[in-house]
């Protein structure tokens, strides 16, 4: 206990356990010196006894034998022979080495198989999180040191280029991934290995990227991502899934509770309770912030440990490479820990003796603090100042102020000739989270800003950079999307309405665009904290008893998308599918730029298409049922008179129960698993097609509150859109009694097994029901009438697909009538003489009762009848019913059915299965 009395100031000797990546001299570099080669990049590695099979992180291959070498830090494992040859930086440094600062998008915790956190390199066998935007996974207590190295997805005012470099992400490839250099496996399932670019995709071993060419030309789907380059959001005070339009409803707890509890939890992962007598366990903070949300860290340690390899464990705790002789331990008493006054407590204790760290009372815990300097040198990045270097490096002392190091660090840019009143310092913290800008007093001293931020934690001052910008009058331009708000009103009255509901302040905010049929405007607001008080006040805000939502818009610099790029523009309906939905926007979003993913839960399809109305070419995507694409198709020819666009083609991925339209158009009867990926190939490859729409007007002469099943209708006249079919009497009676089970318990309705058969089970209470429906209506085509035959559902249809995939018209042909198609002008009416008759149909043992063909039609209600057009329905009261050809055809892309083109490799496709697939899941 001799060698326990010393003080923990790391000076008073040398432990021969000490890292060199803490600042020693020992084990890593002798461990280098043996190996041949020098230091790896940051690791300490230590020789280790192996007690289970393990996998070299290198090369992947197996390690034999009892003995291995693993990085005291990160846990990188390795062979002795792979030791020369690691190029892989230890978690430690990593922080230093990000190019941009760019944070993490992170939903809620979730568990995901065969996985491995970025950080301390262990699979992820307990909830973790997933940055929603690059393939980041990180253990829930690792988050905190998780480097700010997300995709930069568009331009914000910092650092903003046109030339963009491959952004490498290490491991969690498929087994089977292949290396674009040496075309070998680099993949792994049981170790944290290989390399592969977020935009390419293109996958490399960490031997071999590092030779790759430096640009990225975005891979395959080069011609549909939008590219980072040519959007621009302004979004200083917004999260980023509110820059990404994801759903708050997926993060259940608040950033705030999320690391306390996983500080907790991680401490209890990393370092388990010893019952060893001969170790201790002690809780390590690593300043004021992390005492007042009591984070700690775990470390064990040998009772007979000298004082100096105590500290050098509690910086590695906190992946901390600095010198363990900078640093010194102070006690920590469970009694401080609760008293109101601890930091108070803490400094008042810094010049007491400390003692030793094991004593007859063991303290509670410990805090780690950084001893006070005379100078030192810090790192100055001259942010996007184009001089060919990283960063500058210099010296500082007690004297030195923020101006004194403008002034020097100038002429070391050679700015020298420059105004010193034309740059500022700015202090960046690159949390994992959020990167936080501060721009500093050019009266306040360096070394006391240093000082406060290790106070504060040696995790914070690890992770902050000091950028010395050009002043510039940068515009504040922030595009705020905000619908639900009464319909057909002018510029003018909505401005009003905004003063009364949110106080908005007119000198900041304008409004710059105005959507009168769908209610909505886009508001231009030239102050960040006007925007995010805007944005935080829309969602507990109502107009007429209709709340309020508010989305944040990218702005599209159309000028600057190339002229080959065609982006593709997708609308996910995150309920249909069986929570498919859920898996496509993560798989989307990660293949392609996500600021052209777009959820339709979170204010519909007008914010996408208002995003691209300035882009010259575009596809569009929709993912969902055929009433999703009609929601889009609708929103699309409303909007059409805005997009330079007028008229994109839009491609299905059928998710809902029928799909009728996705199975015309060859997207298949639904989408069960496939490889997102493989299915933006197809997209890129489908063919233009044209289909008819049509417009319903619908004219009731009576109210219909005395309908039946006690359903009131809005008020006439009504006009909607149709894009398959249009059903009256026992075919829309079916789709009602659905509609209402599906209300009662909408849990229930999350898959199309569950859901064809309720559709079954109301079918077969109807089997006995007679309605004569020839007796109620009258029907006018072409300005003629014609009598109906003895029937109980009408149906007009446009395409040759009804009631999940069943050819009501059939393929007989006959001389009375033109062969349908999709884009002929014409509509064909069928009718069904009951639920037998529709289910004969849907097995394909009959098809309906051709009654007409034509361009307008006029059908007469003598009674309340059920309607349903495209799968809604409802009871429409007595009155007319016109149903006519709807402006111009609109286009559609179907699938082609030539062999894919090989423009996409094999190794392509398996890049983005990996990505897309596993990942989703």
């Amino acid at each position: 206990m001799a060698e326990g009395t010393r003080s923990l100031r790391g000076g008073s000797g040398s432990s021969p356990a000490s890292s060199p990546v803490l600042g020693g001299r020992g084990r890593a570099a002798v461990v280098a010196a043996a190996a041949g080669g020098s230091s790896p990049p940051g690791h300490g590695f230590r020789r280790v006894t192996l007690t289970k099979p393990t996998f070299c992180h290198y090369c992947t291959d197996f390690i034999w034998g009892l003995a291995g070498y693993q990085c005291e830090v990160c846990n990188f494992m390795s062979h002795e022979k792979c030791l020369k040859n690691v190029k892989i930086p230890c978690s430690c440094i990593a922080p230093s080495l990000v190019r941009v600062p760019v944070a993490h998008c992170f939903g809620p915790p979730g568990h995901y198989k065969r996985k491995f956190c970025t950080v301390c390199r262990k699979s992820l066998e307990s909830p973790a999180f997933r940055c929603e935007v690059c393939e980041l996974h990180v253990h829930t207590d690792c988050v905190l040191f998780a480097c700010s190295d997300c995709r930069q997805c568009h331009q914000d005012g910092h650092q903003d280029h046109d030339t963009y470099h491959h952004h490498w992400r290490e491991g969690n490839l498929s087994s089977s991934a292949r290396c674009e250099v040496c075309k070998k496996t680099c993949g792994s399932s049981e170790v944290l290995s290989g390399m592969r670019c977020e935009w390419c995709g293109i996958l490399a071993h960490a031997a071999c990227y590092v030779i790759v060419t430096p640009e990225c030309t975005f891979g395959r789907l080069r011609n549909m991502i939008l590219p980072p380059s040519c959007v621009q959001l302004f979004s200083r005070n917004f999260s980023k899934l509110h820059c990404f339009r994801i759903s708050e409803n997926l993060q259940t707890e608040s950033d705030e509770d999320d690391d306390v509890d996983g500080s907790t939890q991680g401490s209890a992962k990393d370092v388990q309770i010893s019952t060893d007598s001969s170790k201790q366990t002690l809780k390590i903070f690593d300043g004021n912030d992390a005492v007042k949300r009591n984070q700690f860290r775990l470390i064990s340690v040998p009772r007979i440990a000298k004082n100096e390899e105590v500290v050098e464990a509690a910086l590695r705790a906190y992946y901390i490479n600095d010198d363990q002789q900078e640093y010194e331990l102070q006690t920590f008493t469970q009694q401080a820990l609760l008293s109101d006054d601890v930091i108070n407590r803490n400094d008042a204790a810094q010049d007491t003796n400390l003692g030793s760290v094991f004593r007859e009372s063991v303290p509670e815990a410990w805090i780690i603090r950084a001893k006070p300097k005379e100078e030192e040198v810090i790192r100055i990045y001259p942010a996007w100042l184009k001089v060919g270097m990283a960063y500058v490096s210099l010296r500082v002392n007690k004297d030195s102020t923020t101006q004194t190091v403008i002034k020097e660090v100038l002429p070391l840019l050679g700015r020298q000739m420059e105004c010193l009143q034309n740059f500022k310092l700015v202090e960046v913290l690159m949390g994992s989270k959020q990167v936080q800008r501060m721009v500093l007093d050019n009266q306040e001293l360096i070394l006391n800003r240093l000082k406060d931020i290790r106070k504060t934690s040696i995790r914070q001052m690890n992770q902050t950079r000091f950028y010395i910008v050009e002043n510039s009058k940068s515009v504040v331009r922030v595009n705020l999307f905000v619908g639900g708000l009464p319909p057909q009103l002018s510029s003018e009255e909505y401005t009003n309405i905004l003063k009364d509901e949110l106080a908005i302040k007119t000198n900041v905010v304008s409004v710059s665009h105005v959507y009168q049929a769908q209610g909505a405007v886009v508001l231009e607001i030239s102050c960040f904290s006007e925007a995010e008080r805007i944005y935080m006040l829309v969602k507990d805000t109502t107009v007429n008893d209709k709340p309020l939502n508010a989305v944040v818009i990218p702005e599209v610099m159309a000028s600057k998308i190339p002229r080959n790029c065609c982006p593709l523009l997708v609308f996910v309906n995150p309920k249909s599918g069986g929570l498919k939905g859920r898996d496509l926007l993560y798989s989307f979003r990660k293949l392609l730029n996500p600021h052209q993913v777009f959820e339709l839960t979170n204010g519909g399809p007008l914010p996408g298409f208002h995003t691209f109305s300035k882009v010259p070419s575009f596809r569009v995507l929709v993912c969902g049922g055929d009433g999703t694409v009609g929601w889009v198709l609708g929103a699309l020819e409303e909007i059409r008179h805005k997009l330079v666009c007028s008229e994109p083609s839009v491609a299905i991925l059928p998710l809902g129960t029928g799909n009728d339209l996705g199975r015309v158009l060859h997207w298949g009867a639904g989408y069960s698993g496939e490889d997102p990926y493989s299915i933006l190939v197809s997209v890129d490859e489908a063919d233009d097609v044209l289909m008819d729409r049509w417009t319903i007007l619908l004219d009731a002469e009576e109210s219909a509150e005395g309908a039946e099943n006690g359903v009131a209708e809005p008020e006439p006249p009504k006009i909607v859109q149709m894009n398959n079919y249009c059903g009256l009497g026992i075919d829309a009676e079916l789709s009602l009694d659905f509609h209402h089970a599906r209300e009662e318990e909408p849990g229930k309705f999350n898959s199309r097994f569950h859901n064809k058969g309720v559709y079954m089970k109301v079918g077969l209470q109807k089997i006995s029901h007679t309605r004569n429906l020839h007796k109620d209506i009258k029907l006018q085509v072409d300005q003629h009438e014609v009598e109906l035959p003895s029937i109980e559902g009408l149906i007009f249809i446009n395409i040759p697909s009804w009631g999940s995939g069943a050819d009501l018209w059939g393929s007989e042909s006959d001389n009375r009538f033109e062969k349908p198609r999709i884009d002929d002008g014409l509509l064909e009416v069928v009718g069904v003489t009951g639920v037998v008759h529709m289910g004969q149909v849907q097995g394909g043992f009959r098809s309906g009762i051709r009654i007409a063909q034509g361009s307008y039609f006029r059908v007469t209600l003598l009674k309340p009848i059920p309607v349903q057009v495209d799968g809604e329905p409802w009871i429409q009261a007595p009155g007319q019913i016109i149903i006519s050809a709807a402006g111009p055809k609109v286009h559609m892309l179907k699938k082609s059915k030539q062999k894919q083109k090989k423009t996409a490799s094999l190794k392509e496709m398996r890049v983005y299965s990996m990505s897309a697939s596993e990942g989703g899941r």
